[in-house]
């Protein structure tokens, strides 16, 4: 497919400023967006949806219209509204601070729920109390406190369970606590916690087939083993207690040099795909609008957010997973220019799908939102 740099469309940032949005760390100040710089397929464009939201992760949208926003290194979670309905958020509110890594965030009813490293906690008829946020609710704290791979990407099922990932607690090894490398459920109130899938080391982005109701998941690979190995996945769980492989195999193919002698790659589920090594998957959701083009349908689109030991980086983009017959048949890009040369402006997170059909791109190194439309 032919593709070309997509011209910026709007020239101000939320504000009477120019398109130069900061992120809010020091040490990032020196990043620009640069939005003419990203290259998309002909017809679509991307510009600023929010800015201001230090650490940007991952997002979920309420029945009214209120973006939910979650940090890990920030601590805070924000709500976003567009009020005047132009397509760019105008009013934002902080709806908690100092939190453990409140990477995930989900909607139910009239509640966000919010994922911390140890605990779920609820946060009663948000949407009448943005202003003055109520006091949480607890709804599980019974999750181990370690940090690493700790952060958690949280969504609810198509069975009304929330899912929840619990990273390895390591770059490689194994855990007498088999809720590690794995993906969790529970019901709403927090009973009935459960193992749904193992072998799973790192997964910070899942979505549902629309038409299958299987849960399909992005997982980070070991680091460690070099440049090109392992590649990152993409994973499908059709069914409850299947395992993916982790510590013992990667890619599906690849015997761990620890922990491989103990048991076979045929033992395990192999990936629907192999994606790029150390590329960062993250964010993912199945295109279920009406903006884009036919072929985008019930496509999926996933976050790369980007190698950080890799001699050569990579990732820092957006990729198409197209499907066909529930079978994977290209991984190609869709949105790319965040990573010029060896430095990254930007690092995409997570991505969402809006009502009007347009795609929202977290970034939690720029601290802004984008959205990406199609115009035919």
């Amino acid at each position: 497919m032919k593709r070309l740099p997509v011209l910026l469309l709007v020239s101000f940032c939320l504000t009477a400023l120019p398109v130069t949005c900061y992120a809010d760390t020091a040490a990032s100040l020196d990043s620009l967006l640069h939005l003419e710089l990203i290259n998309l397929p002909p017809g679509f464009s991307i510009e600023l949806y929010a800015k201001g939201l230090k650490n940007a992760r991952s997002m979920v949208l309420s029945p009214n219209g209120t973006l939910y926003v979650g940090t890990r290194t920030a601590g805070n979670v924000y709500a976003v509204r567009d009020t005047n309905g132009d397509n760019r958020a105008d009013v934002t509110f902080t709806i908690a601070r100092d939190l453990y890594m409140p990477n995930g965030v989900a909607i139910r009813d009239s509640a966000l729920y919010v994922a911390e490293v140890n605990r779920v906690i609820r946060f009663d008829n948000i949407e009448s109390r943005l202003n003055i946020p109520p006091e949480p609710v607890v709804v599980n704290d019974t999750f181990p406190t370690e940090r690493h791979h700790g952060w958690k990407f949280i969504r609810f099922g198509p069975d009304d369970r929330l899912y929840i990932p619990l990273g390895a607690p390591c770059n490689i090894c194994e855990s007498e606590d088999e809720r590690f490398a794995s993906i969790l459920r529970m019901n709403p109130d927090g009973s009935g916690l459960e193992i749904y899938c193992h072998g799973v080391r790192n997964t910070v982005g899942f979505d549902w087939h629309p038409y299958t109701g299987e849960l399909w998941f992005t997982d980070n690979g070991r680091d460690m083993l070099g440049d090109d190995l392992p590649a990152d996945e993409l994973n499908r769980a059709p069914e409850k207690g299947l395992h993916y492989g982790y510590p013992y195999c990667h890619g599906g193919s690849i015997s761990d040099p620890l922990y491989g002698h103990k048991h076979s790659c045929d033992e395990f589920v192999p990936p629907a795909q192999n994606l790029g090594p150390h590329v960062a998957a993250l964010g993912m959701r199945f295109y279920t609008g009406s903006m884009f083009p036919p072929e985008y349908h019930n496509q999926i689109f996933i976050a790369e957010h980007g190698s950080w030991n890799r001699t050569d980086p990579l990732g820092y983009r957006i990729m198409l997973i197209r499907l066909d017959a529930n079978e994977v048949i290209s991984y190609e890009i869709f949105a790319e220019g965040w990573l010029q040369g060896d430095k990254a402006w930007g690092r995409p997170v997570d991505v969402l799908v809006m009502p009007d059909g347009a795609l929202l791109v977290s970034d939690d190194h720029a601290g802004c939102i984008y959205r990406i439309s199609y115009i035919q």
